[in-house]
């Protein structure tokens, strides 16, 4: 069959899917966006997230056809999305829960060798920059091997946008889908709560 769909704000066209061929594999195979990883195939590690119309989904379960007329965005596209949704308004309307003050205590800073992990490459905005999440993460040192961080930071993108101000508790919900093998999840939390802050002081 052929399935049409938009990825990363692009109109897209995937010809001779099969029945039961996953999102992911069209993503990567058929794609070229290998930002969402392929592990368990069963949507217990959640290093495939994306969002689908919105809503963070586990590619590996999700049917190609279902995908028919919708929207995905995959890591790739997060920059632009976050682009995109700070030129409509954005989600953050007051607060976002840390002070930057409080979140400057543990920011690491980027380095200059221009180095970027695998997961911030591909289908990025115009001049390769970053979303604020990513840029988070980086800053917070919150990427280690980074199998799981392409679903990890669709994850925590998706909680900003619907939650301004996470508490721990909101944050550790969000991402629960989500396992990394590398951490004990702290740099990964605080990167969160560093992405909010910045948030916050961009209102």
């Amino acid at each position: 069959m052929r399935v049409n769909f938009t990825v990363n704000g692009r109109q897209q066209e995937a010809d001779d899917v099969w029945e039961g061929e996953s999102l992911l594999y069209v993503l990567r195979e058929r794609m070229g966006l290998p930002g969402s990883k392929n592990a368990c195939e069963q949507g217990e590690c959640g290093s495939c997230t994306v969002r689908l119309d919105g809503v963070p989904v586990c590619s590996c379960l999700v049917a190609a056809g279902q995908v028919e007329g919708r929207e995905v965005v995959t890591v790739e596209g997060l920059a632009d999305y976050a682009k995109q949704r700070a030129e409509h308004g954005g989600c953050a309307t007051g607060a976002c829960g840390t002070s930057l003050d409080a979140a400057k205590g543990w920011e690491a800073r980027p380095s200059d060798s221009g180095l970027r992990p695998r997961a911030f490459d591909g289908q990025a905005g115009e001049q390769g920059e970053l979303s604020p999440i990513q840029q988070a993460f980086i800053d917070a040192g919150a990427v280690q091997c980074g199998f799981c961080t392409p679903g990890l930071l669709v994850a925590a993108d998706e909680l900003l946008e619907r939650n301004a101000e996470p508490s721990d508790a909101d944050i550790r919900e969000a991402l629960s889908g989500n396992l990394c093998r590398c951490t004990g999840y702290e740099k990964i939390l605080d990167a969160v709560r560093l992405a909010a802050a910045r948030q916050e002081e961009a209102v």
